[in-house]
């Protein structure tokens, strides 16, 4: 694996984007004239999800990382009401700044979440995507069949409740403190940091309130089932690598093997960390070295 020089770790400042006519933001890095890859967060994050890992690796592949803000987190505009925050919807946020940026074709950077997005794109649209480098997620979060009708029965419910107010701290160490202590998944106040810094903004009377859209918490009304999922795993083109955390959410699960066995050209690079192994201080730059080495000499 190849090791990071201290040239390669230079820090390189984020650019703000705004795309889509101002629905989406997006941080930047890199040269604006280099090949560009899109970097796609997982569920109540945020673009800073890339933010320690994106300049090791637009120094040493001299790309671009373009790190999107999905609707309704971060600095992106919430969605109407009476609307849904659904999975696939979020293709259509890449497909967005695929055209603002003027890309035809695409290669994705993604985690958790937003893996579930890459792959839902390779597979419907593969002659848009070039190849997917996916963090702790593959497929998407299904439901079985036989419980459909519970499904939309949780979702319908839960929609019809009132909106509940964003979450408001005394300061941001509080609101750190609160993303993890309330995670889905294990995070430290180090990594959890940049996530949330984003995620926040000050209100008139001193304190920090949440940016993320409180929506994002209700169950969704419908989700794929495995066999959908399966089915279109099988159908991606573009070339896989799949970086997993050794204490992630994939592993030696049954689905997490037959998600990976769908897989036609799936390359596999486990490494020491969480879920979150990519914004991790002690396992940002293993996973750095695992991309460089793998798509180091075809990274445009």
């Amino acid at each position: 694996m190849p090791h990071i020089t201290s040239s390669a770790a230079r820090v390189f400042a984020s650019q703000p984007l705004s795309l889509a006519q101002g629905r989406l933001a997006a941080l930047s890095w890199g040269r604006a004239d280099a090949p560009t890859w899109l970097a796609l967060h997982g569920w109540l994050d945020n673009a800073a999800s890339f933010s320690r890992l994106a300049p090791l690796l637009v120094d040493a592949l001299d790309i671009r990382i373009v790190a999107l803000d999905f609707r309704g987190h971060g600095h992106s505009s919430h969605i109407a009401a009476g609307s849904d925050y659904a999975l696939w919807d979020y293709c259509h946020d890449v497909l967005d700044a695929m055209e603002a940026l003027g890309l035809e074709q695409a290669s994705l950077l993604a985690h958790s979440m937003g893996a579930a997005v890459s792959c839902l794109l390779a597979a419907a649209l593969p002659e848009r995507i070039k190849r997917l480098t996916l963090i702790d997620g593959l497929g998407a979060l299904n439901t079985p069949v036989e419980e459909t009708a519970s499904q939309l029965h949780k979702g319908l419910t839960a929609y019809r409740r009132p909106i509940s107010r964003s979450p408001r701290y005394p300061d941001l160490e509080s609101a750190i403190a609160a993303r993890v202590a309330g995670g889905v998944t294990p995070v430290d106040s180090i990594t959890a940091a940049p996530l949330v810094e984003r995620n926040t903004q000050a209100t008139a009377d001193g304190h920090v309130q949440m940016r993320t859209d409180s929506r994002l918490l209700k169950p969704s009304l419908v989700r794929f089932t495995p066999e959908q999922v399966l089915s279109l795993l099988a159908k991606i083109q573009a070339p896989v690598l799949l970086i997993e955390g050794k204490h992630g959410i994939l592993g030696e699960r049954a689905w997490a093997v037959e998600a990976r066995q769908s897989v036609q050209f799936l390359a596999r690079e486990v490494l020491n960390g969480g879920h979150h192994l990519h914004l991790e201080p002690r396992a940002v730059s293993q996973v750095a070295s695992a991309i460089i080495g793998y798509w180091g000499g075809s990274a445009d």
